[in-house]
Formats: C-alpha cells, structure tokens, sequence
C-alpha cells in the first residue's frame, strides 16, 4: 500500500488510489496482451471491444508516471531534497523491488523456450508461431538473451520485442531510475520544477527528431512523462508558497479530464502524430490525477464517487500482485492461446474463451509467483502492509 509519513510520526497518508490504479492498469495491459482471433471474421460486437483495447500503451504511462511521483514524494516532503541514505542504498533498494521477479520471469521464458524446442526436436509436435502469436516466443538469439539480462534490450528494436516483449518496459524504467538520481534531481534542486520537466522532455525527443530516432524503441520521451510524475508529487506536498498557490488554485480534476481527451484525439493514427505526443498528454492527465486525488486524501475527504472503482478492495489487492502480473503474463497467454486453437469452437466461443481462460490462468499462476519471486524482496514494512491491504 502507498503510504507517506505525515509530520506527526504517528499520523499517516494511505494513498490507496494509487494502488487501485497501478492495479486496475496492470489488468488492462493483460486484456491488451490476448489475441481473440482464428483468422475468420469476429462479430460485429468485437469492434467496440477492439476499440476499448487499443491504448494498452497508455497503461506503461502511467507506470511510469506513477513511479516519478512515488520516488519523488519521500523527497518532495523532505528538508534536503535528497534522497533517503546514499546512491548505493536508492539502487539497492530499487534492484531489489525490481530484478529478482525480474530474472525469475526471464528464466521461466527461457526454461519455457527450450522445452518447446526440445519437444520439437525429438517428438512430432511441431511450434506453430502464428497459433502461438502473442507476448511470448520461443524463437531468440543469443544477443537476445544478453540484451535482456543487462537491461538494455529495450534500446534496440531488435531486441526489444524478443523472448517476453512487455519486459522492454521494465528495462526503460530501469535506467530511468538512474537518471533520476543522477540527472533529474539535481537538475530540480539547482533549477526548480519547470526546469527539470522542460529538459527531461528535451532529451527524451533530441534522438526522435535529431538523431534519427534513436533509441525509439526504448520511448526516450518516458523521462518526461516520470518527471510529469515528480512534478505532481513537488506541486501535492511542496511547502513552496508559489507551489502552494499552484496546488490550490488550479481545477486539477477538470485538467484531468482535458488532457485525458486530448490524450486519445492526439493518439489517432488518421492524424499522422508521433505517438510521444499522446503519451506525453497522458501522463500530464496521470499528473494531475494524482494532485486532485491526493488534496481529498491530505483534507481526509473520500473521493467522488466516480473514482470509487480506485479505492475498490479488488483494485487495491490486483496492485499487490501487478508487477507480476505484468511480467508472466505474456508467456502464459500464448500458452492458452495454443491450447484453445487445438479445440473444435466458433470464432465466438475462442474469443469468450481467450478472454476468460487467458484472464484466470495469468491471475491464477501470477499468486505463486509473486510469492516465490516477489514478496519475499520487499522491505519488511511493505510486506505487512499488502498483507494487511488484502486482508481488510
């Protein structure tokens, strides 16, 4: 559960919406992630449903924008403005959230890969890659392989789509992580809020535009959409007087809604924009969500009840298992996907089907995972308070 210390050391700030957020996210970017179709045409119906899954990158904004605003709040309501403890204890504590579920769920997909090759060597069953079509393929190279241990396959189009291709996100946040001790936050201190946003988008589309689009693979623009996120989390508990001034004068729920629409017309393909654009109105809609968000949290207000669906107990439960969920999904929807292709059914049963079988079987092995592979990394305070979370 996101919570922040207030002043008095015994009060506390639950963000609870935070968590049914990334929750509710997590579980788009897996209906994204199914692959309804045999070939033959699907009902009509279909369309609205294909619609309403076309934005799963929208889903990665606001983890990314989530992550800024997370790791900006401890040092937002700081005196320093640093973070807490030195450079190696923040990447500590960061690979450890991160890489374990990490390379556990690389090395599934490569146990997985070589069993299928295997089976396809020495019995009659033979892989069929567009059966098999989705976020998982046992067809890689060894540079592959490497790309994904180091992190840095997302920097290569190459390479960035291969083994379990919703991984190249985790790889983009990573080195973001980076940059935001190194880069980002002294750029803030020394410059101030609109600076740190400002250049941040400036380097994440330098390569796009002059450099060829270098690294697009790799979404260079996220660095601004993260510093969208730090900006949230400086304007929500900055004790700046002109941030202050910000921070109650502004509609932020009605810019919410704005840049959110904005966000879906910029992300048409008819209009010939680059997808940084959209993305990047997104994360200004994530943004200032979470500042409207937060102020009825701080003034110990419920949310309007519109946003009830963010404080859900099922929400805020998915979000203690969205990590892995993200990253075992992939291979176990293709699975799925195989299995239903072999049955005798009509374009309409394998598209209810794939939906349902491929949503409770992600779920269903995401728990076991995230209680090998992840719980057993979180720091002793987080792990009481999923625990708690999942119980009330």
């Amino acid at each position: 559960m996101t919570q922040l210390q207030e002043k008095s050391p015994d009060k506390r700030l639950h963000l609870n919406y935070l968590d049914g957020l990334r929750g509710l996210a997590a579980l788009y970017v897996v209906l994204v992630h199914v692959e309804p179709k045999m070939g033959e045409q699907l009902p009509k119906s279909w369309l609205f449903l294909e619609t309403f899954l076309r934005y799963g990158a929208f889903s990665v904004v606001i983890f990314i924008a989530l992550s800024g605003y997370v790791l900006m709040l401890p040092v937002a309501r700081s005196k320093s403005g640093h973070l807490s403890g030195s450079l190696i204890d923040y990447i500590k504590r960061r690979s450890r959230r991160i890489l374990p579920p990490y390379y556990a769920a690389l090395c599934i997909c490569l146990l997985l890969a070589a069993a299928i090759l295997l089976l396809n060597k020495f019995t009659s069953f033979q892989w069929n890659e567009e059966v098999g079509k989705g976020s998982f393929s046992p067809y890689f190279s060894f540079v592959d392989v490497f790309s994904h241990l180091l992190l840095i396959h997302n920097l290569n189009a190459d390479t960035s789509m291969t083994i379990n291709p919703p991984m190249w996100s985790v790889a983009t946040e990573w080195q973001i992580y980076f940059l935001f001790a190194l880069l980002l936050l002294p750029i803030w201190r020394r410059f101030g809020l609109l600076s740190v946003v400002l250049i941040a988008f400036l380097i994440g589309i330098i390569p796009i535009y002059l450099l060829n689009g270098l690294f697009e693979s790799a979404s260079p623009w996220f660095l601004g959409i993260f510093a969208l996120g730090m900006a949230a989390a400086d304007i929500g508990f900055s004790q700046n007087p002109k941030l202050i001034a910000i921070r109650n004068s502004l509609p932020w729920g009605v810019l919410a809604i704005v840049f959110t629409g904005i966000a879906f017309v910029t992300e048409w393909k008819r209009l010939g924009l680059h997808i940084w654009i959209g993305q990047s109105f997104c994360g200004l809609a994530a943004a200032c969500l979470f500042i409207y968000c937060t102020k009825y949290v701080v003034h110990g207000k419920k949310l309007p009840s519109i946003l009830w669906i963010l404080q859900h107990p099922w929400a805020i439960a998915l979000s203690t298992v969205s990590y892995s969920l993200y990253l075992i999904h992939g291979p176990v929807l293709v699975l799925v996907r195989y299995f239903l292709f072999h049955l005798q059914m009509s374009p309409e049963m394998f598209l209810i089907a794939s939906y349902l079988l491929g949503m409770g079987m992600s779920l269903l092995i995401t728990y076991p995972f995230y209680l090998l592979f992840e719980r057993p990394f979180l720091s002793n305070s987080l792990k009481k308070h999923k625990v708690k979370e999942v119980m009330n």
